[in-house]
């Protein structure tokens, strides 16, 4: 199943000729809107001009998390706030996390989302419950994405009490959720004398901030003896649906219509080349409008597949160490 077959079975040539399109209009719109990009395209020595094919990325300086957390998101952004129509504000063990998004913002995290649930198995006929702040843009996605598809949302919150109470009154048919939370629900049903695996809860949703696979999803699966797909919900990226799972579960698909990845060496700025050489991911947003990011270094050892996914996505995968071949 898609949420939009034209785009997420895309020929490869095409898909490559709307990266470059919408990579050009990216760097030429943060270099004439945010007074971050402009000073660090101008110390990097590289404009919008220089940007003629997708290997001039490489052009482009490198972003990094702790160089996010030293600037203020108000000078990395490209309009002004009246054009902002939601604010997210996260507190992290790292630090402060806030981000801005225009109506476009939202428009393609929510498609994003959207095209990853349904990757995941969600159909309209579902009933999905949505574990978490609600306050947090990224469930807030979660939510809308549901609701786009036809499916039935219930925010279940961060009270144990009401995720007990919603479990036992609504057949919920799978939950989006963090590893941490689901593990709180498993251990608060036990306390009640009950099992996750009784459920009707078949399939689970990880929002996953600190890297693209959590120690805990096994023991989740084991216990709630059901199906776990993640999400990579890095902060930074203020999205979780940037990458995904699909039902082949071999690698996770990577959203490239809107976000252009890339390998680089461990310490280094090299490019890796060839499949199945492993190094640090690399994101590139293509179509951001408040805040975009420009080669954001992850941290994430992950190789890159580009053989074809048995699910028929055209879109390269990319894959972790643990990563069933």
């Amino acid at each position: 199943m898609f949420a939009n077959a034209e785009i997420e079975t895309m020929p490869r040539e095409q898909l490559a000729e709307l990266q470059l399109e919408r990579l050009k209009k990216a760097v030429r719109w943060a270099a004439e809107k945010s007074p971050f990009y402009q000073q660090k395209f101008t110390a990097a020595g590289v404009g919008p001009d220089d940007i003629k094919t997708l290997a001039d990325i490489r052009k482009l300086p490198f972003l990094t998390s702790i160089e996010l957390r030293q600037v203020s998101p108000m000078d990395r952004l490209t309009m002004p706030m009246s054009s902002v129509l939601r604010v997210s504000y996260m507190k992290q063990v790292s630090g402060e996390v806030l981000h801005l998004y225009s109506n476009g913002d939202i428009a393609h995290n929510v498609e994003m989302m959207a095209r990853a649930l349904v990757a995941g198995g969600v159909t309209k006929a579902q009933t999905v419950g949505v574990q978490g702040d609600m306050a947090d843009s990224r469930l807030q996605d979660v939510q809308y994405a549901l609701e786009f598809l036809g499916a039935t949302a219930v925010p279940l919150g961060t009270d144990y009490r009401s995720w007990l109470r919603l479990v036992e009154l609504v057949s919920l048919d799978a939950v989006v959720s963090t590893p941490q939370l689901i593990m709180q629900l498993i251990i608060q049903m036990q306390a009640a004398g009950k099992e996750l695996a009784d459920t009707t809860i078949k399939r689970f949703f990880c929002l996953n901030e600190t890297g693209l696979m959590n120690l805990l999803q096994r023991h989740v699966v084991e216990r709630a003896h059901a199906s776990l797909f993640d999400f990579y919900a890095a902060p930074e990226v203020g999205t979780a649906g940037i990458l995904f799972q699909c039902e082949a579960q071999q690698g996770q698909h990577v959203q490239e219509d809107l976000w252009y990845p890339e390998i680089v060496a461990f310490g280094g700025n090299d490019p890796v080349e060839g499949d199945n050489s492993m190094g640090e991911l690399v994101l590139t947003s293509l179509c951001a409008e408040a805040l975009p990011l420009f080669r954001f270094r992850t941290g994430q050892a992950v190789s890159l597949r580009r053989e074809p996914c048995s699910c028929g996505r055209t879109f390269v995968r990319v894959s972790t160490p643990f990563t069933p071949m």
